[in-house]
């Protein structure tokens, strides 16, 4: 596939050898901006109609860039805020600012100084505003000094000198789809009918940004590769306009030999992975003398940390210490002066402070701490305020009660906690004894049966994980919330469900009756002794795969071996590979310019190209029907879309189902869609007869913007 490539166009230097009669034709396009001399053959100028402003990064200077540029260029400028800009709105000129930036670069690449004495003949799309073609004018006479003016129809131009090439007759139907609008325009004896004309904002922008946005949703990865001049680039390479859209869906649908012929493929660049060379001996030796560096480094910061934290728990001890202190040396009335200026409310918070912080030191040290049951014997001594009544309790007094009552409990857990944890690994370290005496005893049958159990408890929780989940997966590999439930919870369910029923129908009194009680606690009991056991067999495979990993050599647990139907789910870690950086073309390739027939695809609403043709057709309402006939054996495709191969043939199947039957029907290409619009408009303005088509500044100037109101240029002259 070729490369996008950027050519920016050079500045002529035969400006002056034109005399101020030759006038200057502009083909003011929604794509490409063309400009060059009356009579010539092709523009002198051709750049995209766009403009952009960045920022250069160096200076800080906002510098305009018309047209495409070099990307090897942008690295200097920052384009993070700032994106292409077009002058157009749906093919009409609104952004005036920006159309001044591109006629200033088209004019000077033409090689025009300050003004430009030259007359100037300007395309336009059929039934422009008003508005936008004043501020055209008030643009080309206020700015450039431009003598006079004219503005022609592209689509009428491009249709004249294809007539004139005996491609079309003088009554023909103009049908241009250009790149942001569609247009239908009705030519009886060589003029447009302008009321019998039709308009749609579809386009060659619309088929391109289609087929953009679908290759970015389905190589989401790959979404920086897929710019708007690639797909720009793909389109015009490997799109085309399915005669039947619906029976070359079914084609790819059914995926057939035909279907796979007519897909494409684009590869993206891709560089294998390097497989690494063995290190050597020096440069393993190398690396393990930087490793036990950086491991110095950072026990060297672990013991300056361990310092610092050493440092201030002694002297937050011995600052408790001494408050301690201060306070026996003072009278009972005095403590609770001594006390307002601290955060502790009596003696034993101090005390169980400082024990606190004792441990957290010997914790620090290295130092062995006291066992729990002694540091925390009684609680009730640590937590006085927990005996004692409310009435006998002030306001604070109550608040620092429920917050002892609070430190209590925690700590009542904790030492539940470990209590059960220790009598655990005493446990286990008691079964390991067991099964290391019966290992000594007879190795060979010990890890038989060691074995056996390991599979006989691997197959139990594979078991209950199927029944859990009802024996199936869904494609994600997990679970629906209905299939995770075991019985007690379904019940559970039936009965919430249940008692919504019969109390949402009316006042909520749910709780009134005694009966209500039973059923709450019937939806609040857990009978899931299931989940126990699980838990239970869950950890004694967990032991038994841990004492046959110390044992045998050759054990592989199933947890490391990957299922073969498993191997999709693990997919997206695995290295990519030349397929997944291959962009595969197939329905997106017709699917995209049916928006051209069918634009309620991307959510327009509105007519395609031959349903736009019949709405012209039937618009003709002074014109006979043998003269109808004679319109449909002249249809004229022109416009950058007219270069998708199967356009015609869609057309004529499109519109003969619109006309009766056997009615006579000739549709043709432009023959240069992109070019004729130029080129027809550099023969007009070369007609001896242009100037009286044309409005001259003295004109403008005296009649205003009610002379423009009624300009309306005669094409056969």
């Amino acid at each position: 596939m070729p490369s996008y490539s950027i050519t920016r166009p050079s500045r002529q230097e035969d400006y002056a050898r034109f005399s101020p009669d030759t006038p200057i034709v502009i083909d003011n396009g929604g794509s490409s901006f063309r400009i060059g001399w009356a009579g010539e053959s092709d523009p002198r100028v051709t750049f995209r109609n766009v403009v952009q402003r960045p920022r250069h990064k160096a200076t800080g200077e906002t510098v305009t860039i018309v047209g495409d540029h070099d990307p090897s260029l942008m690295k200097y400028f920052d384009c993070t805020r700032t994106s292409f800009r077009s002058p157009f709105d749906n093919n009409v000129v609104y952004q005036f600012e920006i159309m001044e930036y591109v006629l200033d670069y088209g004019f000077e690449r033409l090689g025009a100084n300050l003004q430009v004495d030259h007359p100037i003949l300007m395309t336009e799309c059929i039934c422009n505003p008003l508005s936008s073609r004043s501020k055209m004018a008030e643009l080309l006479f206020e700015t450039y000094g431009v003598p006079s003016i004219a503005f022609g129809v592209d689509a009428v131009f491009s249709y004249k000198l294809n007539q004139q090439f005996g491609r079309c007759n003088e009554d023909g139907l103009a049908i241009c789809s250009g790149f942001s609008a569609s247009h239908v325009i009705p030519i009886v004896k060589g003029e447009p009918v302008t009321e019998a004309c039709c308009r749609t904002n579809i386009g060659g922008y619309h088929v391109t940004n289609y087929l953009k946005q679908l290759l970015s949703l389905k190589y989401p990865y790959h979404m920086s590769s897929i710019t708007w001049e690639k797909a720009e680039e793909l389109k015009m390479e490997h799109c085309y306009v399915a005669t039947d859209f619906a029976s070359e869906l079914q084609l790819f649908q059914k995926g057939n030999e035909e279907a796979k012929e007519k897909t494409r493929c684009w590869q993206l660049p891709w560089v294998p992975p390097t497989q690494g060379d063995v290190p050597s001996e020096e440069e393993l030796a190398r690396r393990a003398a930087l490793k036990e560096k950086q491991g110095q480094r950072l026990r060297d910061m672990a013991a300056a940390r361990k310092s610092i934290r050493i440092t201030e728990l002694e002297n937050e001890l011995n600052g408790l210490e001494d408050l301690l202190q201060q306070l026996d040396e003072v009278e009972e009335p005095e403590v609770s002066s001594i006390l307002s200026g601290t955060k502790f409310f009596s003696r034993q918070e101090i005390e169980s402070a400082i024990l606190r912080v004792t441990q957290s030191l010997r914790k620090a040290k290295g130092e062995p701490s006291e066992p729990e049951e002694k540091n925390d014997s009684s609680l009730s001594e640590k937590y006085p305020l927990v005996s004692v009544p409310d009435e006998l309790l002030s306001p604070e007094q109550l608040k620092e009660k429920k917050r002892q009552i609070f430190l209590k409990t925690t700590s009542e857990g904790r030492l539940l906690a470990k209590r059960k944890r220790y009598e655990e690994e005493s446990l286990r370290e008691k079964q390991n004894q067991l099964d290391e005496e019966k290992r000594l005893e007879n190795p060979e049958l010990y890890l038989e049966q060691l074995h056996d159990r390991y599979r006989e408890l691997s197959e139990k929780v594979e078991l209950r994980k199927r029944v859990k989940t009802n024996g199936n997966q869904n494609l994600s590999g997990g679970v629906g919330r209905g299939e995770r439930l075991s019985a007690a919870q379904k019940e559970r369910m039936r009965l919430l469900t249940s008692a919504a029923f019969d109390r949402g129908k009316g006042e909520d009194t749910f709780g009134a009756r005694d009966e209500d009680w039973q059923l709450y606690k019937l939806m609040s009991k857990d009978n899931d002794d299931d989940d126990n056991g699980q838990d239970e067999d869950e950890a004694e495979l967990a032991r038994v795969t841990s004492r046959l990993q110390d044992i045998d050599p050759n054990f592989v647990p199933k947890s490391d071996l990957v299922p073969p139907q498993a191997t999709s789910e693990f997919s997206k870690f695995r290295p990519q590979s030349l397929e997944d950086f291959k962009i595969v073309i197939g329905v997106e390739r017709f699917r995209c310019p049916e928006v051209l027939f069918q634009p309620n695809m991307i959510g327009i609403d509105q007519a395609g190209l031959d349903e736009m043709a019949g709405i012209s057709l039937r618009r003709l309402d002074r014109v006979d029907d043998p003269m109808k006939d004679d319109i449909t054996k002249s249809i004229l495709v022109t416009g950058g879309s007219a270069l998708l191969p199967g356009l015609l043939p869609r057309l004529e199947v499109g519109i003969q189902q619109i006309r009766p039957y056997l009615s006579p029907l000739t549709v043709v290409r432009a023959c240069d869609p992109i070019l004729d619009a130029w080129r027809g408009a550099a023969i007009y303005a070369n007609s001896p007869r242009f100037s009286l088509q044309t409005l001259s500044i003295q004109d403008y100037y005296e009649k205003g913007e009610s002379l423009l109101r009624q300009y309306q240029i005669k094409y056969t002259i």
